[in-house]
């Protein structure tokens, strides 16, 4: 493991492998942390490090991880866009794939917006969204869970400023995907790979959305992670994608 710093913000990474740049972020919603990848609907980290450089990362303040930070009120999904991104400069990486689960399919598309020319191609797996039938799902789910934890270990942030943070993160923008809005994914020219979940928080309509919308978006089947065979036959679907929208491969 390895840490980048700057400022008041501390991230822990690991990476893996080598080639061309892939940023894999694991789901948890905010307990997004390398740890989570084993217990993943599959490991990307690990499955695709003898084809790119896999780099991962605990999101800022993820219970269970070691990345710390304030609490951004003012813009929540920018803070993680500026983390992703300093970690990439850090490493010296320009151009990079990404993959993201679960949260993950949000932080792709808000680092789409925020650095266009940088992400190459994004995989969204089990994206998260707004579901109109139960809209505080992923609210209730972070006060109930992530920020009972946070507070255990930062009890000088006061509750009030949580609920700003998940406020800013959940009801600013009640629609869609939370970080970025339609009309910026349908003029989103970046291509896009979207493996569809259905739960309470990974929204089956919200994955069908980006597909609909995003001008260069491609859309597995559902459910694909079962039986044993579709599911691989996913992966390498998701492998050929990377493989296909990497300037290293493409070159040759």
């Amino acid at each position: 493991m390895s840490y980048y710093e700057k400022g008041d913000v501390r991230i822990r990474y690991e990476e893996v492998g080598s080639g061309f740049p892939l940023l894999v972020t694991p789901g948890g919603g905010l307990n997004s942390r390398v740890s989570n990848w084993p217990t993943a609907v599959f490991n990307a980290m690990d499955i695709f490090s003898n084809e790119f450089r896999c780099i991962t990362m605990d999101q800022r303040n993820a219970t269970g991880g070691e990345s710390t930070g304030p609490i951004p009120v003012d813009d929540p999904w920018g803070a993680f866009a500026d983390d992703q991104l300093g970690l990439m400069d850090h490493l010296g990486i320009g151009e990079f794939l990404f993959f993201g689960n679960c949260i993950g399919g949000s932080f792709a598309l808000k680092l789409m917006e925020r650095a266009p020319e940088r992400v190459v191609a994004a995989v969204l797996s089990q994206p998260i969204g707004h579901r109109p039938d139960s809209p505080d799902v992923m609210y209730d789910l972070s006060r109930d869970v992530w920020a009972k934890e946070f507070r255990e270990r930062r009890p000088e942030v006061t509750m009030v400023s949580i609920e700003k943070y998940l406020q800013a993160l959940y009801r600013a923008r009640p629609d869609f995907v939370y970080s970025v809005s339609r009309e910026f994914v349908r003029d989103c020219q970046t291509p896009m790979l979207v493996l569809p979940d259905d739960t309470p928080a990974h929204v089956y309509q919200t994955a069908v959305d980006i597909a609909s919308l995003a001008p260069n978006a491609d859309f597995t089947v559902y459910p694909w992670n079962d039986p044993p065979e579709l599911k691989a036959r996913t992966i390498n679907r998701v492998r050929g994608f990377l493989k296909v929208h990497s300037p290293v491969t493409a070159a040759r």
